[in-house]
């Protein structure tokens, strides 16, 4: 691994341990040049995922990408950081098991959508609100008024 201060290619890991969703090894490295330290993960690639997007444009998948779409979403929400590092290690999950290696933008929002409902409302209409491209208060209104029609499994029965 290089070192991200000199670029000296001789590091040496100091300590290795899996990430608390065990998900990732999490090592410490100490550069031999410069005495630099710092943090690498390592994590499980099934097969290098590219994004079609909706113009038609390929982009490489960047799960730090995904990761800064849902935190956005869940940000001052009262979610643990687990829950949604798994729940996006599960979006990559399946979208790996798919067993494609182009996936379009709609999927990914998609799951996304799904994974948001299960772990926060608030943060299910953020996310849907931009991936839906709202540009009203009555996108807001339709899209409340369907998913109360439809709420899904989590619904209570009032009657």
């Amino acid at each position: 691994m290089r070192c991200p201060y000199c670029g000296n290619d001789d590091t040496q890991v100091k300590d290795s341990r899996p990430t608390e969703d065990s998900g990732a090894i999490r090592r410490r490295r100490i550069c031999s040049g410069c005495g630099g330290r710092f943090t690498t993960f390592e994590r499980v690639q099934l097969r290098d995922l590219t994004v079609v997007k909706k113009s038609g444009r390929k982009v490489p998948f960047d799960r730090e990408k995904l990761a800064r779409s849902v935190n956005t979403a869940l940000r001052k929400r009262s979610v643990d950081p687990e829950r949604s590092e798994r729940m996006i290690s599960g979006i990559v999950r399946q979208l790996e098991s798919l067993g494609e290696v182009e996936v379009t933008s709609d999927q990914i929002g998609e799951y996304v959508m799904e994974g948001l409902k299960g772990l926060d409302d608030v943060a299910f209409v953020r996310f849907a609100s931009v991936y839906k491209n709202f540009s009203a208060a009555d996108d807001f209104r339709s899209f409340l008024s369907e998913l109360a029609k439809d709420p899904g499994p989590a619904a209570v029965d009032d009657d």
